[in-house]
């Protein structure tokens, strides 16, 4: 096997990448769509939620749909839906169109979250198999991280913020999909994609034990960066006075950066160990945030970004490992699909209800309400799978 067929697996995880990207493309500009546009601190967590609602619902109906047609087909749909986002924010024309672009995001990164994961998995030869898992999770939260530093650095440096991101995106988006078009596909037996049909993901009985604690982790670890991306702009901007949409972007893409070295640690601590120790890591994060949002510094908000990011990375890979290792390969796309529908839970639902708790309590004691819910949470999803690990030994 050439080098060539052996590092197909980089091909897709670069598609995996530029996809994910264009979902944070939009965190340092909501400050912009703000003024521009007139909307409260809640319709921004809001807007950012219909990009998860897109991700659950694509995840709901179409989560194994790749199972039966196909990985390519599927990405390439992925891809089509993430142009289509694009094109939405280029000619946004009010709230309406916010809406529009986030949800056509959510579906695209829907398609691609548990397709793409299982693709480069497949791509890779044996010997590859470790690298294509770190690939996979590290494109889907280094690609997440891209979208806002690209996005902050347009909007902060050049003189069409609004619009020269997404037009960069189109670009990359083009090149993505000759990419996917050029892989092989991996599924034996693929069915034609006009014969999709909806279906929900299913767990069958060996993944159920490992699944749940694994997707509450996810949840909770989530919920970080989901506050991250949507309100902590808001809280940078209002209550320490950094208003530099590049500065911002960057501040945020740390938690998704520090994720990816989280990433990397899990292949030495085992994927039974990386779950429980990144929910301890996490509730460190969590205690930062909580620090930097109870006196207002800029310190605890950057270490919560590094110390959080890391262990929501060991804990989503760890998750990843050991539901794909339980689940049988003719159920791995949809049992991935399903811990990616109770992660982006996470993405949607707490942030919302901080956006809810906001008006009442400022938008910093919301985010201590938020804080201690998710802490509490990865306490006992870390508490249980570190029992579960000492018990099998």
């Amino acid at each position: 096997m050439t080098d060539r067929r052996r590092n197909r697996y980089l091909g897709a995880a670069a598609a995996f990448a530029v996809c994910m990207a264009g979902t944070t493309l939009p965190t340092p500009l909501y400050g912009l769509y703000q003024e521009r546009i007139g909307f409260s601190e809640l319709m921004v967590t809001v807007v950012f939620a219909a990009y998860a609602f897109g991700v659950i619902g694509v995840l709901l109906l179409f989560g194994n749909v790749s199972d039966a047609v196909g990985r390519r087909p599927v990405l390439l749909a992925g891809l089509a839906l993430g142009a289509a986002s694009a094109v939405a924010f280029l000619t946004e024309q009010g709230l309406a169109w916010l809406f529009a672009g986030r949800l056509l995001s959510g579906f695209a990164a829907g398609l691609f979250t548990g397709t793409a994961t299982a693709y480069v998995l497949e791509l890779a030869p044996p010997e590859r198999k470790g690298r294509a898992g770190f690939a996979a999770t590290a494109a889907n939260m280094g690609g997440l991280g891209c979208g806002p530093v690209l996005a902050g650095l347009l909007a902060q440096y050049t003189a069409r913020p609004l619009t020269l991101p997404f037009a960069v995106h189109l670009v990359l988006l083009a090149a993505s999909f000759a990419v996917v078009r050029a892989l092989p596909e991996t599924v034996p037996g693929a069915r034609p994609a006009r014969t999709a049909r909806p279906r929900r993901p299913t767990l069958p009985a060996e993944v159920r034990g490992v699944f749940v604690p694994a997707a509450v982790a996810a949840f909770a670890g989530f919920s970080l960066l989901g506050v991250f991306t949507s309100v902590a702009p808001a809280f940078l901007a209002e209550e320490l006075g950094v208003r530099n949409r590049a500065l911002v972007g960057l501040i945020v893409a740390g938690a998704f950066f520090a994720s990816t070295v989280g990433q990397l640690l899990v292949p030495r601590l085992g994927t039974r160990r990386a779950v429980p120790l990144g929910c301890l890591v996490l509730i460190g994060g969590m205690g930062l945030l909580a620090l930097s949002l109870s006196t207002r510094t800029l310190v605890p908000l950057l270490a919560a970004a590094l110390v959080g990011g890391t262990g929501q990375g060991m804990a989503l890979r760890g998750a990843v490992g050991e539901v794909a290792a339980a689940a049988p390969a003719a159920h791995r796309g949809g049992v991935l699909s399903a811990l990616f529908v109770v992660a982006y839970l996470g993405i949607s639902v707490p942030v919302i209800g901080v956006g809810l708790l906001a008006g009442p309590l400022g938008l910093p004691d919301a985010g201590l309400v938020f804080t201690a819910c998710m802490a509490v949470l990865a306490a006992a999803a870390g508490a249980f799978l570190l029992r579960r690990a000492r018990a099998l030994g």
